[in-house]
């Protein structure tokens, strides 16, 4: 392989010929084998740290601290980058020491190395244009980092909640195909009262649109930077405006509604944006996952387990019991949720183990919020593809069930007093008879009352006067 050799301040070292990273990435590969993930897997976080590094050689040209030639190359070479070219070249793995330096480094070298090309230059000739000095100016990773993170996180959280509004328009579906579905409602995993099934749909939706509502305030957090702050907030070796330049230009090329932090030393070591997100993530998985608890064991069975509901089948169940089918797909929604609630306590502890001006952890903090919102992207869809749509209803044996449910006599108690629905319950327990036929034997109410007190509609939602249906 024909090499070229670059020097920094540890000696020389050989980097190949054809790369466009440079010997800080060659060095950051080395010790950094981690994961297995590399920064092109993650195209997002590429692009954020291109249109950064195009925000700020935009400023920097503007504010005359950098050559306008020098400033069209390194533009044209991120251009290059945002249109999709150079990913490959982005090698450094996810998983890395140095509070994200690799990471800047390595964006670092491949827009110089393009940026030397579209000057007629060979690549590692930093005499004419340098990673540090000219892509890097007015700029660390300190600051840099951190940005790139957010932009990235929050083109990832916008995918997360088109998908989130898929499986919640899937929920709302089945919610009104089920409105009329009479069920037993259940607390403690005992008979409670009656509800329909649409309800119970419904209550997911509901449950879903607070997350959302959540994502949607963390997102906001995301658009607050501290470009500017360059090492630890004091905004050493950047010129005047600069702070209020790179942010004008980045919000151009974004398009989001970007903010400047009110204190950039504050915000050079605040992880606070990013426990927030993923704070709000954890949240969507448990809500999922409640979900996916709840399909599973209402469609368990399905003679020997609650039957209420049939999930369509995805897949045989077994290799050694024929005709068994699982519902694998709750089962896979399920373990994203697992996934989710960990990578929250990952980015909790690397957020509190940040020390003094600097969080070196922000890392795991990434590599964790990355994998949280691409699972539970796929997790959505799959749920509302795979599940939902094509959940059906068994209405004729939930009616039976509500009918001999002993959880029926609450509906009553307001009727024939506690003391008498409690009796009832027992001797309905006993003999297995149900509870109308026994309160009408003993004409505690008429088969008129206890036609209109036990409408579906009186029985699943409050009416305005309990005294009326009564008489």
């Amino acid at each position: 392989m024909k090499t070229r050799m670059e020097h920094d301040l540890l000696g020389e070292r050989a980097v190949p010929e054809d790369a466009y990273y440079g010997i800080h990435t060659v060095r950051a590969r080395e010790n950094f084998w981690i994961s297995g993930a590399r920064l092109a897997d993650y195209p997002d976080l590429v692009l954020a740290l291109a249109t950064i590094k195009q925000a700020a050689a935009l400023a920097n040209c503007e504010l005359g601290v950098l050559d306008p030639g020098k400033c069209g190359a390194i533009v044209q070479a991120c251009g290059e980058v945002l249109d999709g070219s150079l990913h490959e070249h982005f090698v450094v793995d996810m998983m890395q020491g140095g509070a994200g330096t690799s990471t800047n480094m390595n964006a670092n070298e491949v827009i110089a190395n393009r940026a030397l090309e579209l000057l007629g230059r060979p690549r590692g000739a930093y005499a004419w244009l340098h990673p540090n000095e000219d892509v890097n100016l007015s700029q660390s990773t300190n600051d840099v980092y951190p940005c790139a993170l957010k932009l990235a996180l929050h083109a990832a959280g916008l995918r997360l909640l088109d998908a989130f509004d898929a499986l919640r328009a899937a929920i709302d579906a089945k919610a009104v195909e089920f409105a009329a579905v009479l069920k037993m409602g259940r607390t403690q995993l005992q008979d409670a009262v009656p509800m329909t099934l649409g309800q119970e749909f419904a209550t997911y939706s509901v449950m879903l649109a607070a997350d959302r509502a959540a994502l949607l305030r963390a997102l906001d957090r995301l658009c607050e930077i501290s470009l500017g702050a360059t090492a630890i907030g004091t905004g050493i070796n950047s010129p005047p405006g600069y702070t209020r330049a790179v942010r004008r230009h980045l919000a151009r090329l974004t398009g989001l509604p970007l903010r400047t932090a009110p204190d950039l030393v504050a915000a050079t070591q605040d992880t606070d944006a990013f426990v927030e997100l993923s704070a709000a993530l954890k949240s969507c998985a448990i809500k999922l996952g409640k979900v996916c608890n709840d399909l599973r064991m209402l469609s368990s069975g399905p003679r020997a387990g609650f039957g209420e509901i049939n999930l369509p089948p995805m897949q045989a169940g077994s290799s050694i019991m024929p005709g068994k089918v699982n519902p694998v797909i709750p089962e896979v929604v399920n373990q994203v949720a697992f996934e989710v609630i960990g990578n929250d306590l990952v980015v909790t502890q690397a957020a509190q183990a940040g020390q003094l001006q600097l969080n070196a952890f922000e890392p795991v903090i990434a590599f964790s919020l990355f994998k949280s919102l691409t699972h539970l992207r796929a997790a959505c869809y799959t749920l509302e593809t795979r599940c939902i749509s094509g959940i059906t209803a068994n209405p004729e044996y939930l009616k039976s069930v509500v009918h001999g449910s002993i959880g029926l006599v609450t509906a009553l108690n307001p009727y024939i007093g506690y003391a008498r629905a409690s009796a009832i319950a027992r001797e309905a327990q006993v003999s297995g008879r149900g509870i109308a036929e026994l309160v009408l034997q003993k004409g505690w109410l008429s088969q008129a009352q206890l036609d209109e007190i036990l409408r579906p509609e009186l029985l699943t939602r409050p009416p305005a006067d309990l005294s009326e249906a009564a008489g």
